[in-house]
């Protein structure tokens, strides 16, 4: 099976970006699964929405993963119960937090079990992401075999961690949250596959997706500084596809995708 992963959407620009080209790019790579990060596809950029989610599934997207800005649009905690396709990370204490980490795509016969995790380098201090995957993915190869994962992480060491931990006993690892695509695409010892950051889809002539005015200022003063999305300029898509042996849930091929809109026109 092949899954097409797109990084993490930024605001009007980069759901502009998947409603406008996911299609002609799923038309070309022709993958079985879409999955898409959208934890910064509102207008601010941070969280998202249901009207969101909605134009995302309706330009071709099958599964829809979240981050640390999961809950930063509270209207999520009205519809992320009811929506079987949009998963946060796992890793959030599970007594309390609403919504699922996980969720399962048919594939022709086969399943994809598409999980969301999050780290602690650099970030909140959830549950323990490697003992929890640990665990759920135990429990999912009773199911399937085919394990991707989207692993929304800071630190470089911590993603290809996880990864190395879990290699041959999931398919893929691809890191999302830092917004720039990284140049490591590669299949692990046992055969999974790894990818730093997926990058970002959005404002190309941003920095990470933001206006570079006010992100350059912060520099020069060190004043605390309101971040707005960038909503002009070129757009971006970035992500990757990763071939995966149905029966044995190997990765037998991976690699980046990166096109912006005059490369598209």
């Amino acid at each position: 099976m092949r899954v097409l992963f797109i990084g993490d959407v930024v605001g009007n620009m980069g759901v502009h970006m998947i409603e406008s080209y996911l299609p002609k790019l799923k038309q070309e790579i022709k993958p079985q699964v879409t999955v898409v990060n959208g934890e910064n596809a509102t207008s601010m950029g941070r969280g998202i929405t249901l009207s969101i989610y909605k134009r995302m599934m309706s330009a071709g997207v099958d599964v829809v993963t979240l981050g640390n800005h999961a809950w930063s649009n509270n209207e999520i905690l009205d519809f992320i119960d009811d929506t079987k396709r949009l998963i946060r990370p796992y890793n959030f204490p599970k007594r309390t937090t609403p919504g699922k980490g996980y969720t399962m795509v048919n594939v022709n016969g086969s399943q994809l079990a598409v999980l969301n995790f999050q780290g602690r380098v650099f970030m909140d201090n959830l549950d323990d992401p490697f003992a929890l995957a640990d665990e759920l993915v135990t429990e999912i190869h009773k199911t399937t075999n085919c394990i991707f994962m989207d692993f929304h992480a800071e630190a470089t060491s911590e993603k290809l961690a996880i990864a190395r931990y879990l290699d041959g006993k999931i398919s893929a690892v691809v890191g999302t949250h830092t917004h720039v695509q990284t140049n490591d695409a590669r299949i692990l010892p046992q055969k999974t596959g790894f990818l730093t950051d997926a990058g970002m889809t959005g404002p190309a002539d941003g920095m990470l997706g933001m206006k570079p005015e006010s992100v350059i200022n912060r520099f020069l003063n060190q004043r605390p500084a309101r971040f707005e999305v960038l909503e002009t300029g070129r757009g971006i898509i970035s992500g990757c596809y990763i071939d995966i042996d149905s029966k044995t849930g190997h990765t037998t091929h991976i690699k980046t995708v990166m096109l912006s809109d005059d490369q598209i026109n």
